[in-house]
This record gives structure tokens, C-alpha cells and sequence, in this order.
């Protein structure tokens, strides 16, 4: 999972940029990078760690224009550690392209061949993104005629990328003389919005990963991008979209909802916040029918995202609602840390139980969802440790019992506690006396009650459907020894890393 930017002002975008990667900021924590054009000179500065890490004034004096895009790095393909792999990368040829990816695809191998053999093009990293970079490059090189650009040009490339690429992508991009592109995957799985702000020279546009950077940021969001769909908006502000997909279909990541996203941010039409709290009622029903609520004393968040649907649930079964973990907010998210080791570690740095509003009491635990359950099992005995009589467990989400190869870290099943063990089974595993789950349906239906047009959805971890049609159990088995023999596993902290550069193309052919 990533954030992207992409922005056309009608001033120096260097700051926007950043500002807007801080309101992006856990979308990912691994690198950051911001890429700026200055006529037909790009600048670009990328790094290992978070915003605030990659970029001093130095660097941001080196990033002039008026337009650029930017991504914040969770990854899930590719290495933990090089710098080399921080987003946005750049191409030279065919007009000189930068791009950033949030997602990922599950045709990269494939398509690595296919430049290579085929298009002449050469990948330097391991990252899926850099494949989506030349796909597009290759693609614009086939669609134009010189090289001149318009966009019916850059929407007949887009098509060409749809027709090749699989998987999960949004994509913000910058083509050198000719502005911003941005587009969407057919399936909708990764989000994508736009919005304006006014301005006495003009329009400007901001494309983003979430409608909180845009609102941050002084922009009135507009509208989400449509599967399939590609915008482009030139250096002089004019806007232009297209369909590009033969055909298309909405299907938002569930876990959008359930964890990655911003309560304030609002996806596909739905308030991320809203379809949290209906997470919590339906998660009420839930207990009431398979718990004896005389047994629960209070109701408590782990915090932050489960919050919502907590305070909802113990409304709803008119129980007391405390916050018994306070959280040291200078700890990244312990989900999308690299490495099981890191991750037990950070559990209790990141969260410290208040023993007053445990000792001798029946707890209800709240969380957004279970995965490893690394975090789970800690908290579990933070809290008997605290005093607590009896920990139950209440888990917004249902079991993740399968991977996720659309762009978040679950790749292999044997990291997944509810992967081959049933509810009883989990229960024992993370030491709760009770474990309750949110049903499959209820956390959909939680959304749709939110916005009724959202049907379908992407939530292959939980029911192991996946949409594209293209992932085989001989896949999975690719993608998970993939990952016991690659790099994803390493546990201490690489020194900084950064990279920063400025690519002059050439204006001649």
C-alpha cells in the first residue's frame, strides 16, 4: 500500500508536495520521494524513511515547478531497504515520464520478459512499479506519430497498458513539456480522486490517493477517478479524462475501509469513518447473539483505527466504553513494519496499558482486524498483566485466511494466524477467553449501507476471491517462496539512503 500525489499549479509545487506526503504519511513509512518538471527538466529527490527524514531545505530547494508528483513507499514487491526502489522512478525515453504506483501487479514477472524481449527495455530493480513505468513509456512510444503529445495520444497509450497489465494499480505520472497523468485500474481496487482550488491565475489540480490530502491541502475534491478511467491535465490547467478500459467495474479494496485509510478520507463515495461505525454496530449484533454480555464490564479500542467501531459497539450494547492503551504516536504502524521480529517488538513501545481501568475487570478488546496476530497476542497479555479478570476479543474484520497480492503485505499463508486454524483455535493462539469475529457480509454490507452503489468489493484475504482472474495456487506458492528467500525479511534498519537527481531531455529526437 502507497500514497500518491500528482499536482498542476500555478506556482512552485515543492511544498504542496510535501505537505500533501505528510497527510499520506501512513499510507507508507518505508521512502518517500517528490519529482518536480521545470519546463522540460525534471527534478527529482527520494529516500528511505519517513517525509520528514528524506527531505531537508536543501532538497527542497532542488525540487523548482510548477508541477510534479510524489509517494510515500509501503512495499510489497521488490526490497525492504534500496533506495534505488524509492518511488517516483523516471525514464528517458520516449519524452521523459516519472511516475509513482500504489498497488501492485501480478503479470510483472511476464511482463518484465516482454520488455525485454520484445520492447527493448531493460529493468533495474525488482520493484513491479518500474515494469508499469516502461509499459507506459513503451506505449506512449507506440501511440505517438512524433514527438508531439495530445491527449488522445496519452489515453491510446493508457489503453495499450490496460490491455497488458494485471493487478492492481493508481498511478500518478509526469510527462516532460506535457503535464500530469493519472489513471486507474479496471477493477477500481486501489483508490484514486481529484479536486481543484481556485485561484487568481487559474485552476489548479490535485490528484490523490485520499480525499484528506486534497482537503489538507486547500482542494475541493471533485470526484473519485473511475476504474479504468485516465485523467490528464496539461501545464496550462486544461482537463481532460478518458475511459480507457475495454471494460471496467467497480470493486474498492475492502480493507481500505477496515484499516489502511484515514477516518476522514472518503473513498468511492463512502466516509471511511461512517462505514467504520457501522462496522461496530454489526459487530454488536454479533456478540449479542454468540456472547453473554453480563460478562463484559467495559469496551476498549486498541487504538487507533478500531476507535469508531468500538465506541459504536458499546452504544449499541449499552456497555462502558474506556481507553485503557494509551499510544506513543512516534511509532510507526506495527502492521506494515518489515520483518515478525520488528513487529512483536514495537507492540509495546508503540502501546502501554493504563492497570486503572483494567485491574479486575472483564475487558472487551476491540481491534480493526487480526492478521498475524503478533500484535493481538501482546495486547492480550498487556492486559492481563494490567490486572484485567477476563480479556475477550472482538475483531471488526473476519479471519484473514488468505494472501493478498493486489498491494498489501500478505503474502504468505503461514504468517496469517486464522490460515488452517478455526475461531477456537485463534482464540487459544492470541490467549483471549473469548474471540468474536465480524461475519464476511456484515463488513461489506457495512460500506454499502455508507454508499448503496458500492456492491462489489475486492477482499480476497478474507474469502480468497481474486478478482482478475489470473491468480493460481501455483502463484501463491511463486509469491511465498518469493518472499522466505528475498529480502522482505530483514529486521534491522538500514542506514539512509537518498537519492537526488535532475533528468535535462532532450527536446530533439
Amino acid at each position: 500500500m502507497c500514497g500518491i500525489l500528482g499536482v498542476v499549479s500555478r506556482g512552485p509545487v515543492n511544498q504542496l508536495l510535501y505537505d500533501g506526503l505528510l497527510l499520506l504519511q501512513h499510507r507508507g513509512q518505508d521512502a518517500a520521494g517528490i519529482a518536480t518538471a521545470m519546463g522540460k527538466t525534471l527534478h527529482m529527490h527520494k529516500g528511505n524513511g519517513l517525509v520528514r527524514d528524506v527531505f531537508r531545505t536543501r532538497n527542497m530547494r532542488s525540487l523548482p515547478g510548477s508541477s510534479g508528483i510524489a509517494h510515500v513507499r509501503y512495499p510489497t514487491a521488490g526490497s525492504w531497504s534500496d533506495a534505488a526502489e524509492a518511488q517516483p522512478f523516471y525514464v528517458n525515453a520516449p519524452f521523459g515520464l516519472t511516475l509513482g504506483h500504489n498497488g501492485n501487479l501480478t503479470n510483472s514477472e511476464q511482463l518484465k520478459d516482454e520488455l525485454f524481449r520484445r520492447d527493448r527495455r531493460h529493468i533495474n530493480t525488482e520493484s513491479d512499479s518500474e515494469v508499469l513505468l516502461n509499459v507506459l513509456a513503451h506505449e506512449l512510444q507506440a501511440a505517438a506519430s512524433s514527438m508531439s503529445l495530445d491527449p488522445s495520444t496519452i489515453f491510446k497509450a493508457v489503453s495499450g497498458l490496460h490491455r497488458r497489465a494485471r493487478g492492481a494499480y493508481a498511478c500518478v505520472a509526469e510527462i516532460s513539456g506535457a503535464g500530469i497523468l493519472a489513471f486507474r485500474d479496471p477493477f477500481g481496487i486501489r483508490p484514486l480522486c481529484y479536486g481543484v482550488a481556485e485561484t487568481e491565475t487559474g485552476t489548479e489540480y490535485l490528484v490523490a490517493s485520499e480525499s484528506v490530502a486534497l482537503e489538507g491541502l486547500g482542494f475541493r475534491m471533485v470526484r473519485d477517478v473511475q476504474p479504468g478511467e485516465a485523467v490528464f491535465i496539461d501545464l496550462d490547467g486544461n482537463f481532460h479524462s478518458q475511459q480507457c478500459a475495454e471494460s471496467s467495474s467497480l470493486n474498492p479494496c475492502v480493507f481500505e475501509y477496515v484499516y489502511f485509510a484515514r477516518p476522514d478520507s472518503i473513498i468511492d463515495g463512502c466516509s471511511v469513518y461512517a462505514a467504520r461505525l457501522k462496522m461496530g454496530e454489526y459487530l454488536a449484533d454479533r456478540i449479542k447473539q454468540e456472547f453473554p454480555l453480563g460478562e463484559i464490564d467495559v469496551v476498549m479500542p486498541i487504538p487507533d483505527t478500531s476507535r469508531p467501531s468500538a465506541m459504536q459497539l458499546a452504544m449499541k450494547l449499552g456497555l462502558d466504553y474506556r481507553e485503557g492503551f494509551l499510544k506513543n504516536r512516534y511509532v510507526g504502524r506495527t502492521f506494515i513494519m518489515p520483518g515478525q521480529a520488528v513487529r512483536k517488538k514495537s507492540v509495546r513501545q508503540k502501546l502501554n496499558a493504563m492497570s486503572v481501568e483494567f485491574r479486575g475487570k472483564n475487558v472487551m478488546l476491540v481491534d480493526d482486524s487480526i492478521v498475524r496476530g503478533t500484535t493481538s497476542r501482546e495486547i492480550v497479555q498487556m492486559a492481563r498483566d494490567s490486572g484485567a479478570n477476563k480479556v475477550f476479543f472482538a475483531s471488526a474484520a473476519p479471519p484473514v485466511r488468505f494472501p493478498n497480492v493486489y498491494g498489501i503485505d500478505m503474502p504468505t499463508r503461514a504468517e496469517l494466524i486464522a490460515h488452517a486454524r478455526d475461531d477456537e483455535e485463534i482464540r487459544v493462539a492470541i490467549g483471549a477467553d473469548a474471540l468474536v469475529y465480524q461475519s464476511s457480509e456484515a463488513m461489506k454490507q457495512s460500506v454499502r449501507d455508507v454508499n448503496p452503489r458500492l456492491r462489489d468489493f475486492e477482499a480476497s484475504c478474507f474469502d480468497g476471491v481474486y478478482i482478475t482472474g489470473d491468480v493460481t495456487p501455483a502463484y501463491l506458492d511463486r509469491i511465498e517462496n518469493a518472499r522466505l528467500n528475498g529480502p522482505a525479511g530483514i529486521e534491522e534498519e538500514s542506514a539512509p539512503n537518498q537519492m537526488n537527481l535532475q533528468f535535462p531531455v532532450a527536446t530533439d529526437s
